[in-house]
């Protein structure tokens, strides 16, 4: 085992599945690889069915590969020491729903080897943080989706784990939770935890993760780090101006992508920089009145769809 090595290391993984209906071969994971650096927060997307949760269960050796290999803080799974520096929230958490939020989270302190004294200590922290101490004991079977959710979170924490994964979530979060969640995984990284993590919410994504790995019919169709890849996906510039004639406006939108008015303001985008110094130049000649230049940023839903459409292929 390294401090060097990195908190995840994924090498060629491989899954197919035989279904019960009509014993048919289903293949979850094709070939997916991919590292996650020590103290980084590191987002798994793709779409429904892509395999990102059949990955992350291949990591936890809740699920055998039938090709390829991982490393979680250096060591090999499935051994047992490679989930003992672990705490994972699962897609959709199921407790002993008798059970409070206290009581699970004392059970689960027991699991990690904490006194009693600590797991009341930890616990009470967690459930204050994650804004469910009202409900500390009340059975979770009485709990909604969103707070059983938190009360996934604080059993994913109680540990004080170096490397988080987390599957889907903000699920069945408001809002507000999930900026809690977000706000709960910046500080675990400021920490010095590594944070791994699935979401089908992209906007969550871009304000969190650092890199990215974008998993789509179970392969990696692309990863990066996230500035790099949007910045990728740029599509042009916005440029607004006042003070046009129509017939004016109506010839710089030739060399726009598009153009739309506004009241009294005309909206272009620009193809490239060049053609949005150009337009600029153009509008200022004419004696018109700059409103904003800015260039485009893309998105990781621009991303995706990109990716999708490329693995289509050219429509027949």
């Amino acid at each position: 085992m390294s401090a060097d090595a990195p908190a995840v290391a994924v090498r060629g993984f491989a899954k197919t599945f035989r279904t019960q209906f009509l014993r048919r071969r289903v293949t979850a994971v094709r070939d997916v690889s991919f590292t996650v650096a020590r103290g980084e927060i590191f987002g798994l997307l793709g779409p429904n069915g892509a395999g990102k949760t059949t990955t992350i269960k291949m990591l936890l050796g809740l699920v055998a590969p039938d090709r390829g290999s991982a490393e979680i803080l250096g060591v090999p799974v499935p051994r047992k020491e490679s989930r003992a520096r672990l705490g994972f929230l699962p897609e959709n958490p199921y407790f002993y729903d008798h059970l409070s939020p206290r009581e699970l989270l004392d059970d689960y302190g027991r699991l990690f080897g904490l006194s009693a004294p600590e797991r009341r200590r930890r616990s009470g922290v967690l459930l204050e943080r994650l804004g469910i101490a009202a409900l500390a004991g009340r059975p979770i079977r009485k709990l909604s989706k969103g707070q059983v959710q938190r009360v996934g979170m604080a059993q994913a924490l109680i540990s004080d784990p170096e490397l988080l994964i987390l599957d889907e979530p903000m699920s069945g979060l408001d809002p507000i939770g999930r900026k809690e969640f977000r706000d709960i995984l910046l500080e675990r990284a400021r920490g010095g935890a590594t944070v791994m993590f699935s979401s089908h919410i992209l906007p969550d994504v871009e304000m969190i993760a650092e890199r990215v790995a974008i998993i789509h019919e179970g392969l990696v169709a692309d990863q990066g780090v996230m500035g790099e890849l949007l910045q990728r996906e740029a599509t042009g510039v916005d440029v607004g101006a006042t003070g046009l004639a129509v017939e004016l406006a109506g010839k710089l939108a030739a060399s726009a992508t598009s153009h739309e008015r506004r009241g009294e303001a005309d909206h272009f985008v620009a193809p490239s920089e060049a053609a949005a110094a150009e337009l600029v130049r153009e509008i200022v000649t004419a004696g018109g009145h700059l409103v904003e230049v800015v260039p485009r940023r893309g998105t990781l839903e621009d991303l995706l769809l990109r990716l999708a459409k490329r693995r289509e292929g050219p429509e027949a």
